[in-house]
C-alpha cells in the first residue's frame, strides 16, 4: 500500500475509519495469498507461543493480524486524524501525563503492536518534550520514501542510517527532558532477537543502543504500547518507567522483557514482528 501512491492518496481522502477498513479488507484478501512463506512463519511461531489454543483459534489470530496489518498501514495516510482522545484512550492518564512532566530524559520503549506510528504521533502530542524517532527504513527506495514522508507529516523528526548514532546523542544531550522512542522488536539477520521468549540472547539492537545510552544521559525507561479495540481505535498500555540509577542492566532488560513479552503474546493478533522471527532457530 505504501508502493503505490493512488492508495494513500484514496485511503488520505476516504474518512478514516473507512480507509483502515479497506486496508484490512485489501491485506486479508490480497496480501496474505501472496506471503505464504510470513504466514506459515506466524502460524509456526504462534503454536509454539500458545500451545494453549486449538488449530481453529489460532487460525482466527493469524486472520485478524493481517487485517491489522492493512488497517496499520492504511492508516497512516489518517495519523492526524486519530491523535485525539475519540480513538486513543490511555491507561491512567494522569498517571502517564506525570510520566512525560518529570524532568529526565525518556526512552519510550515498544514494540510493533496496533499501530505504533500512532504510538509515536500521541507521545508527540502528549509532550511538550523534544522527540526523536528511530526506525529501519524499508529496503524498497520507493517505500521508504513514501513512508519518510507519511512519518514526518506527524511524527516531527526521526533518525535512521548512517550517523544515527550521533544524532541521537546529541538529541538526548541538547535538552534535559529529551525524548526517544525506540521500537525494540527490529529484524536484523533475518531474525527478531527481542523479546526473548527464553531464549538466551543477550541485548543486542536497539535495545543495547538504548541501554548504553540511558546512563550516559541520566534516561528513565518508559516501556509502552498501543493496542487495537476495534476498527481505528486504541488503548495506551505502560508501566511505572524504569531507572538505571535504582537498576542493573539485567533487571531492567528483564522488566522489559517480560512486559512487552507478555504483550506480544497477549496481542498476537497485531503485533507484526510475529512473522519476522523463527523461534524453532538455535539461540
Amino acid at each position: 500500500m505504501l508502493s503505490n501512491p493512488f492508495l494513500f492518496w484514496l485511503c488520505r481522502l476516504l474518512p478514516a475509519p473507512v480507509a483502515s477498513w479497506l486496508g484490512g479488507w485489501l491485506s486479508l484478501r490480497l496480501a496474505r495469498p501472496r506471503m505464504k512463506l510470513r504466514d506459515g512463519r506466524a502460524r509456526a511461531n504462534l503454536a509454539l507461543l500458545r500451545p494453549d489454543l486449538s488449530t481453529d483459534e489460532r487460525e482466527a489470530i493469524l486472520t485478524r493480524r493481517w487485517v491489522n496489518v492493512g488497517r496499520t498501514l492504511a492508516e497512516l495516510a489518517n495519523v492526524d486524524r486519530l491523535v485525539n482522545d475519540a480513538h486513543v484512550e490511555v491507561e491512567d492518564r494522569a498517571g502517564y501525563q506525570a510520566v512525560l512532566d518529570d524532568d529526565r530524559p525518556l526512552l519510550a520503549l515498544s514494540l510493533h503492536i496496533g499501530n505504533w506510528d500512532l504510538l509515536a504521533a500521541h507521545i508527540k502530542a502528549s509532550t511538550d518534550r523534544p522527540g526523536l524517532g528511530v526506525y529501519a527504513p524499508p529496503a524498497d527506495e520507493k517505500t521508504a520514501a513514501q513512508l519518510k514522508k507519511a512519518r514526518q507529516s506527524y511524527m516531527g523528526e526521526a533518525i535512521t542510517g548512517d550517523g544515527a548514532a550521533r544524532g541521537i546523542l546529541k538529541h538526548l544531550t541538547s535538552d534535559p527532558r529529551a525524548t526517544l522512542y525506540i521500537l525494540l522488536d527490529e529484524r536484523r539477520d533475518y531474525q527478531v532477537w527481542f523479546p526473548r521468549f527464553g531464549r538466551d540472547l543477550p541485548p543486542s539492537g536497539n535495545l543495547s543502543v538504548a541501554l548504553r545510552l540511558a546512563r550516559k544521559v541520566n534516561a528513565r525507561f518508559l516501556p509502552f504500547y498501543l493496542s487495537r479495540t476495534g476498527g481505528p481505535h486504541f488503548r495506551l498500555h505502560w508501566r511505572p518507567p524504569l531507572d538505571p540509577h535504582e537498576m542493573t542492566d539485567d533487571a531492567i532488560v528483564a522488566a522489559v522483557d517480560a512486559y512487552l513479552g507478555q504483550a506480544a503474546i497477549a496481542h498476537a493478533d497485531e503485533w507484526l514482528a510475529l512473522h519476522d522471527m523463527d523461534l524453532n532457530a538455535p539461540s
